[in-house]
């Protein structure tokens, strides 16, 4: 027994290692595709990706421009594990760092001047808050309406970006511009005492990625040593059961998609006020702001297997592709649609991939319980074979007090 619990963790360890191999596999995959549309374009692939791999991890900035890609893909690829773990799909993500991102703004330009060591923590907290609002709404409707979480946080993307067009093109515009005649949708610089201080000089590795380390270890945690966390992960495995257990199933449910909106939300925070500009902008459409990191934060939760360490590297791994693929697209001259479209078969394939990992960890599953009876039925066959065969019976011992016991064919 003892062998076949040790065994246990030793199993799902090896089942992770499988997974991450299974998504490695599948970059690699994308790549070699992508080797073949450079080819097809008269350049050479060997130079691209060497270029890439430059761009994205040659030097200490390289690292730290990774690193600061890679944070809010963190953020949201660890909101997107927590909200897995209930059983529930959080794709709101480019809204949520919307609403982050607008109302840790709008907090920095009510009390500009504050200390730094107040405003700071502060505009973060609000951007955790304005996320937390916009993840709340569809778990409040998913767990007391029945409304499909997908369908709903999809819209709330939509209606996030045309708040955003609006507050940035009228009472958060920068009154200068107004002067001006501009009209360029985007507010006045925001309060230096706000910016999140460089740790390492003359980079863009600021505070947002020692922020977003912290809250994928707080995640962990939370899920894995708390009792809420533990409810939400039993909520997730069977809802009936832990509605039979008597855990609040409608709250988990809930509080799970509001964790995640909350953490999307903190990246909104962090790309504001860790940018050059110092202030928030608009191009139209979400991704001018986001970076698409809503989306692909969820494509670096499948590539670490929905857990909030394993996103770590995922994460800062993706974060170093966009960062590198741009210095490929300057290095031998292809099209940008190129290096978008290598984006998106990396996506595509590492979300294909999800199927055979969880098949993958299914038969492991399978083969450990398996070989766990078997041992056990090893076990129980020398202990018969040691006890020996079996004594005679004695007739006296089923003589009653009254002579021999009457069966019923003996009677009459």
């Amino acid at each position: 027994m003892a062998s076949s619990t040790r065994s246990r963790p030793r199993r799902a360890t090896l089942a992770r290692i499988g997974g991450i191999s299974v998504g490695g596999s599948a970059v690699i995959l994308a790549l070699l595709i992508g080797a073949a549309m450079i080819l097809g374009l008269g350049a050479n692939p060997l130079d691209g990706y060497q270029e890439l791999l430059k761009g994205a991890f040659g030097g200490t900035e390289e690292l730290a421009e990774s690193a600061a890609k890679a944070m809010p893909l963190l953020f949201v690829g660890t909101g997107i594990c927590v909200a897995f773990r209930a059983k529930v799909i959080n794709i709101g993500g480019e809204g949520q760092i919307i609403a982050g991102g607008l109302l840790s703004t709008m907090t920095a330009l009510a009390v500009p001047d504050l200390p730094a060591i107040v405003l700071i923590p502060l505009v973060l907290f609000m951007g955790l808050v304005g996320g937390a609002v916009w993840g709340g709404i569809p778990g409040a409707l998913k767990a007391y309406l029945g409304v499909n979480e997908i369908l709903s946080t999809i819209m709330l993307n939509l209606v996030a970006v045309q708040l955003f067009n609006y507050l940035l093109r009228a009472p958060l515009m920068d009154p200068r511009q107004i002067e001006l005649g501009t009209r360029i949708p985007q507010t006045r610089r925001l309060s230096e005492n706000a910016d999140l201080p460089i740790l390492i000089e003359g980079t863009r590795f600021h505070l947002g990625v020692v922020v977003a380390l912290l809250a994928a270890a707080v995640a962990w945690f939370f899920l894995w040593r708390t009792t809420t966390g533990y409810r939400v992960r039993a909520v997730g495995a069977s809802a009936p059961a832990a509605r039979y257990a008597g855990m609040p199933v409608k709250r988990m449910t809930m509080l799970a998609l509001t964790i995640s909106g909350s953490l999307g939300g903190l990246a909104g925070a962090c790309l504001v006020f860790g940018s050059e500009t110092h202030r928030l902008q608009t191009e139209g459409f979400a991704t001018g702001f986001t970076g698409s990191a809503g989306f692909n934060g969820i494509v670096a939760a499948l590539f670490g297997g929905l857990h909030p360490l394993f996103t770590i590297p995922s994460s800062f791994l993706f974060g170093g592709l966009l960062v590198g693929a741009n210095a490929m697209q300057r290095a031998i001259q292809i099209p940008v649609d190129l290096v978008i479209g290598l984006n998106g078969l990396i996506v595509v394939f590492v979300v294909s991939s999800n199927t055979l990992r969880e098949r993958l960890s299914r038969y492991m599953s399978i083969a450990g319980e398996a070989a766990e009876h078997d041992e056990a039925g090893a076990r129980r066959v020398p202990a018969a074979d040691e006890a020996g065969p079996p004594e005679p019976a004695d007739a006296s011992a089923s003589d009653g007090a009254d002579g021999p016991v009457r069966t019923l064919e003996s009677e009459p």
